[in-house]
């Protein structure tokens, strides 16, 4: 009985093993608009309003404000079983970055970061990044970074949770993907820096982009009347292939006017110098920053979540979803055919 019971136990697990659905390209592409949908402006909300909230007291680098924030992002992350990397550098989400390692670097502080192993080019790495720090309390006021840069924080935390919706229905990334919340932003990219200078978690040359995000939760004055855009900046200055799908998805999935305004390095504004994309960009990795330009709350305490249009930060969150999809999912890497 024993051996007939064995017998029937196999022949079920091969039946199991041999009938289980390899998803293709196809099949990610039919599945993609659901995902995007799990998305959604209520979700964002709620995250932002504790990200921006007097108690993490403006999230400074290295104060207690920035490691209670550190902490909420870290279990988002472990309640929706999204993984710690697995590295020697990284404990619990958190990648430590010792007092002193750069000049301004005061105190200890520390990058958050969660990972999905994709399926079939686990060693090929996307990133997805924000930076969850801002300029703490100064003069006896909290400068909340509701859109500077909360609005990116809580996008990186709902696409996250979008990939890992899709994980659960079988649909894991055929390459792995890290998402990267940097601290130090604020007092020189430092975070960032500390990634790509000092203690890659993952190889670069095994970095096929970063997908960058600083402030997509508000509407500038230059868009006022139509609220439906968004800044891209860096698209095209080392790939044309990562330009051409970031086009070509907005195109298919979201429809939002994609400004290039700022996109040259000669730009007085220099912003495709001013965020963590460029450490990556330094390094001949493909990056695209996703902003919505400067408004007249920008590093004031007035930067508050009341002001963040929820729609429009939904939108800009998705199309950064679906663009990390398409990357994640597609047969190659975008190549770099500039410098």
């Amino acid at each position: 009985m024993k051996k007939i019971f064995l017998l029937l136990l196999i022949g079920t697990l091969g039946i199991c093993c041999s009938t289980q659905k390899v998803f293709t390209k196809t099949d990610y592409d039919k599945v993609l608009p659901k995902y995007i949908q799990t998305i959604k402006a209520n979700d964002l909300k709620t995250l932002l309003y504790v990200i921006a909230s007097e108690e993490f007291e403006g999230r400074a680098t290295g104060e207690e404000g920035q490691k209670k924030a550190a902490a909420y992002i870290r279990d988002f992350y472990k309640k929706n079983k999204i993984a710690s990397p697995v590295s020697e550098h990284v404990k619990d989400h958190f990648q430590h970055i010792p007092a002193g390692t750069f000049p301004r670097i005061k105190k200890d502080t520390e990058n958050v970061m969660a990972f999905i192993e994709g399926s079939e080019k686990p060693d090929e790495i996307l990133i997805i990044s924000a930076h969850y720090d801002h300029e703490g309390i100064k003069n006896g006021q909290i400068y909340f970074g509701a859109d500077d840069d909360g609005s990116g924080t809580v996008a990186v935390m709902e696409i996250a949770k979008a990939f890992k919706l899709a994980e659960k229905d079988g649909y894991r990334p055929k390459r792995s993907i890290l998402f990267l919340h940097v601290t130090g932003e604020e007092i020189g990219l430092l975070g960032s820096r500390f990634y790509t200078d000092k203690q890659p978690v993952f190889p670069l040359e095994n970095t096929i982009a970063d997908l960058n995000t600083d402030m997509i939760g508000r509407v500038d004055e230059a868009h006022r009347d139509n609220p439906n855009y968004v800044y891209l900046i860096g698209s095209d200055m080392l790939s044309t292939d990562l330009h051409n799908l970031s086009e070509e998805v907005n195109k298919k999935y979201i429809g939002l006017d994609l400004d290039y305004k700022f996109n040259d390095v000669n730009d007085p504004n220099q912003f495709y110098y001013r965020s963590d994309h460029y450490n990556f960009a330094k390094n001949n990795i493909p990056v695209i920053f996703y902003f919505n330009g400067v408004h007249q709350d920008y590093h004031k305490p007035t930067d508050t979540p009341d002001k963040i249009n929820y729609d429009m930060l939904a939108k800009r969150s998705q199309l950064i979803f679906a663009t990390a999809w398409e990357l994640a999912n597609s047969e190659s890497r975008p190549v770099v055919d500039k410098k």
